[in-house]
């Protein structure tokens, strides 16, 4: 392999092998070949593009960078679900145990927050004593005896996947469909799944900002998977505004317990019981995605939703007693109202989700560098969602954090974030995208 001859070939147009990305992929995995030329040719595709037989190819050299799981001992056909990223998205809290629920294994490998974003891992470690570092060996035995397990990438998963990351992150090259579309499926892939439903947002909250992009990432992944012979469904989400009222670690897990308890939350319920749906059916268990949102509905009402997510709790370590209630969680953290000023008078037309997760991360929810500590208790509570009428005075919000030096500026943003005027209505649920095309479907909030 003579690297800078791909390199020349990409900047001028041409197109790759598969072995030569196969090759390449290899030899910056195990340190043959450098960062300057792996950015060289990083920057040179994402100019000129990459084919979709160049994509698949990337994410295959990835996935086989390690281990790929082999789940076929474990019986039944493996669903998993993956979010692009938003704020306020703990469904995979709810929707993981409905799934399981139903009789559909559910074998979760899941990442920490990025960004303004947040992420399932620590919402998880939000419960006492939650462990999300799972061997393998731990990860398939608890797949095979309860049908859910959920924990961290490990050392063995796509380790090509972290090393390019880190370089992406630093190169300017993190926002390249492609690029996107491989670090997810080869993770995904490499799970042991035999299926897959896809929730890829759109929105000011989400990383795909503009709808046509977000678009053309589903239609990628979805390609992936259904060339490596995994059923892939995706549905495309508004991101616009946050999802829930609860953005933060505990405060979005404790909104996710409330719902296995049978509370419904506008959006969150919804966005859960449609994924789900999907997952049950490519799981065998319902002949439709319709059956399929039925069957997890039951879930709940039934409580065996809940009581597989106090057996997955218990089995990774962590502490029932704040599952069944959460009031007997520990964690101390100081509590900041938000209000409505002078100037806003009306109905609330749209609150700035990016806005509202940058405060999230920065009241300690989140990373601001690598080395940050998560406060599991800090976040923020919405009092106002879109569409509800606002007077001056009013509380929109509550802050929970232990940055008190910072609150101030906090407390701003967060006002700042709410918008008054005429609401503009757009379906929770904008298309479905599958076998090679988009439906058309769309389903509102509440549906």
């Amino acid at each position: 392999m003579n690297v800078v001859e791909l390199i020349t070939r990409k900047r001028d147009g041409g197109v790759l092998s598969a072995v030569e990305i196969r090759e390449l992929v290899e030899a910056y995995t195990t340190d043959r070949v450098p960062d300057y030329q792996m950015s060289a040719f990083l920057m040179a595709a994402m100019l000129m593009g990459m084919s979709p037989d160049e994509s698949a190819a990337l994410t295959e050299a990835m996935l086989r960078s390690g281990s790929v799981l082999d789940l076929t001992s474990v019986t039944g056909i493996k669903v998993d679900k993956h979010s692009t990223g938003g704020v306020g998205d703990k469904i995979s809290l709810l929707l993981a145990p409905m799934v399981a629920a139903a009789g559909v294994p559910v074998p979760m490998i899941s990442g920490r927050g990025l960004g303004h974003t947040g992420g399932t891992l620590d919402k998880l470690e939000a419960i006492p004593g939650f462990r999300t570092d799972l061997s393998i060996r731990e990860y398939r035995e608890q797949l095979a005896d309860i049908g859910l397990v959920m924990i961290g990438q490990t050392a063995e998963i796509a380790p090509a996947d972290r090393k390019l990351y880190a370089l992406r992150d630093v190169t300017g090259t993190v926002e390249f469909i492609p690029y996107i579309a491989s670090s997810i499926m080869s993770k995904k892939l490499a799970e042991g799944i035999d299926a897959l439903v896809l929730d890829v947002k759109w929105g000011r909250g989400a990383f795909m900002r503009a709808e046509e992009d977000a678009r053309r990432l589903a239609e990628t992944l979805v390609g992936i998977g259904n060339r490596h012979d995994r059923p892939t469904v995706a549905w495309l989400t508004d991101m616009n505004d946050p999802l829930g009222f609860a953005i933060g670690n505990w405060p979005e897990t404790h909104e996710a317990i409330r719902c296995l308890h049978g509370e419904r939350v506008p959006a969150v319920s919804t966005l859960a019981e449609v994924l789900a749906g999907e997952m049950i059916c490519l799981g065998g268990i319902a002949e439709s995605p319709e059956r399929g949102r039925e069957v997890a509905r039951e879930t709940i009402t039934s409580g065996a939703a809940l009581r597989k997510f106090i057996e997955m709790v218990e089995r990774q370590g962590g502490r029932s007693d704040v599952v069944m209630n959460p009031a007997d969680h520990d964690g101390t953290v100081s509590a900041y109202d938000v209000v409505a000023p002078d100037s806003m008078d009306g109905t609330i037309a749209s609150i700035d989700s990016y806005a509202v997760g940058r405060a999230a991360v920065r009241l300690g929810a989140g990373r601001e560098t690598v080395d940050d500590e998560v406060d599991p208790m800090a976040g923020l509570e919405l009092l106002k969602k879109s569409g509800d009428r606002v007077q001056p005075g009013e509380r929109l919000a509550r802050l929970y954090t232990n940055k008190s030096e910072r609150v101030k500026e906090i407390v701003a943003a967060v006002a700042q974030a709410f918008e008054a005027g005429a609401q503009q209505k757009r379906p929770l649920l904008a298309d479905r995208y599958a076998d090679g095309r988009w439906s058309g479907a769309s389903i509102p909030d509440g549906a």
